[in-house]
């Protein structure tokens, strides 16, 4: 017997949200330079600095050109064209997200898969042109290299970032090279999907099933699979959750509260 631990990579390895919110900046600029014309450097140091409050609801990369937007657009009556800035708050965007982001998108006439490769583009550009720049706006959370490099459990990433990009800072920041095609990452289908595959697979029947994940809807649809019943589910309270999210795991049978230390040490 033994474990096998499929791992969220951003929020639960990765403090990404300092590179994916100036990313989504830049990005921004390049999908709608005309509103960000007048924007000077401290309105977009506000930006940033808001969008660590509302990281936990991003599911997909490219919501961070969305919610930069509408962080602009809530600060600026003049560039406004959704119906639902007016008088937004960032605890109104934690709270309603889910409702707020189709209206958005259809206000503003954008497609998930422009935003998404504009997105990959601004990274890879990034990267290209200022490695040690990018990869010194993430950090791995305290403990967490240590935890890959000496882990004896069999280790996936299972993530919605592009697979490069969890690949290049797990080398970068941790020495670690898990290999590509442990990595299922953006475009590898549903969590849900990946985590079926992961059991199904014959070199791994007999051994222990552990999910990580810093988002509780991602685990609530878990739970709705009962063919995926035999995954111990966790909840990093470390990551990209707010208390709230927090106190409604804690009533969840399925769902185990982790600490960041008890963490390190399972992975060991």
């Amino acid at each position: 017997m033994g474990d096998l631990y499929a791992l969220d990579f951003d929020g639960v390895l990765c403090d990404s949200c300092g590179e994916s919110s100036l990313s989504a900046v830049k990005a921004a600029k390049v999908r709608w330079p005309n509103l960000f014309d007048g924007v000077d450097s401290s309105l977009e140091d506000w930006i940033v600095d808001q969008m660590y409050t509302v990281r936990p609801v991003v599911e997909t990369g490219y919501e961070n050109l969305l919610l930069v937007r509408l962080l602009l657009e809530m600060k600026i009556p003049s560039v406004r064209k959704s119906s639902v800035a007016e008088g937004l708050t960032v605890e109104g965007i934690l709270d309603d997200w889910f409702k707020i982001k189709p209206v958005i998108m259809a206000e503003w006439d954008e497609k998930k898969d422009p935003l998404i490769d504009l997105f990959g583009k601004v990274r890879d550009e990034w990267i290209d042109n200022d490695l040690a720049g990018w990869i010194g706006t993430n950090r791995l959370y305290p403990g967490v290299p240590d935890a890959l490099k000496f882990a004896s459990s069999k280790l996936y990433i299972v993530t919605t970032k592009q697979s490069r990009f969890a690949d290049a800072l797990l080398r970068e920041l941790a020495g670690v090279a898990i290999p590509l095609e442990r990595i299922y990452g953006l475009g590898t289908g549903p969590k849900v999907e990946v985590l079926k595959k992961l059991q199904n697979m014959p070199e791994h029947q007999g051994l222990a099933l552990h999910f990580v994940e810093d988002r509780i809807a991602t685990l609530k649809n878990v739970i709705k699979e009962p063919e995926l019943n035999n995954w111990n589910l966790y909840l990093g309270d470390w990551g990209y959750n707010t208390q709230k999210e927090r106190e409604e795991a804690g009533g969840i049978p399925r769902i185990h509260l982790l600490q960041l230390c008890d963490f390190n040490e399972k992975l060991k």
